[in-house]
């Protein structure tokens, strides 16, 4: 009885594991950052990392990934200073926001018919470097950190995949801006399009 229980046992990890493809991806994305409602010029990154699905059946599947990346914008502005009695305009500043982010995206996966499939769920974005870099000849701010962004970020995303021949794979995706990402102050978010290829083991 106990070699059959055994053997029942091994038999259902060997099924279990069979459902679950592991892969890579990397691709481009796009973020824009939303700040106290004003949106600054949206930034280009690239994105790489694994990617795991395991299927519960021919319809529904659910997927981990695992990528690093970096969302961020830009935005510039006049500065003045007083000479004398008189304001002049010192020249225009411009401020880079760099968010790098180690991203864990989880994910539910239907599959309208093979071998194309749409998606939802949650992406997880742990900020590791939050920081910003002033370009201005005469650098009146100096770059740092920024110490008001959240360690964890939360994006929902909707998503859509095909599957391309030889176990490869095209994907495209959007993070919306529900959640603020910074701890206080005015409200602000960060969304985001992603689109890659990607390939599955066998």
């Amino acid at each position: 009885m106990k070699k059959l229980l055994s053997i029942l046992a091994l038999g259902f990890l060997a099924t279990s594991y069979a459902q679950t493809t592991f892969g890579v991806k990397a691709g481009y994305n796009l973020s824009t950052i939303s700040l106290l409602k004003e949106n600054i010029d949206s930034k280009s990154y690239f994105y790489v990392g694994g990617v795991a699905e395991h299927k519960i059946n021919d319809k529904f599947s659910v997927q981990g990934e695992l990528l690093y990346t970096e969302l961020g914008g830009k935005f510039s502005y006049d500065v003045t200073g007083m000479v004398g009695n008189e304001i002049i305009n010192l020249g225009t500043q411009t401020a880079n926001i760099h968010l790098p982010q180690l991203q864990i995206p989880i994910s539910a996966k239907y599959y309208v018919a093979e071998p194309f499939s749409i998606s939802a769920g949650l992406n997880f974005g742990i900020n590791l470097n939050p920081n910003v870099k002033y370009l201005h000849q005469g650098g009146f701010y100096q770059d740092g950190k920024i110490d008001n962004i959240s360690t964890l970020n939360i994006f929902p995303f909707l998503g859509t995949e095909y599957k391309l021949p030889n176990n490869l794979f095209f994907d495209a995706r959007y993070n919306f801006n529900f959640f603020k990402i910074n701890k206080e102050g005015g409200s602000t978010k960060v969304g985001f399009f992603q689109v890659g290829l990607g390939y599955r083991f066998k």
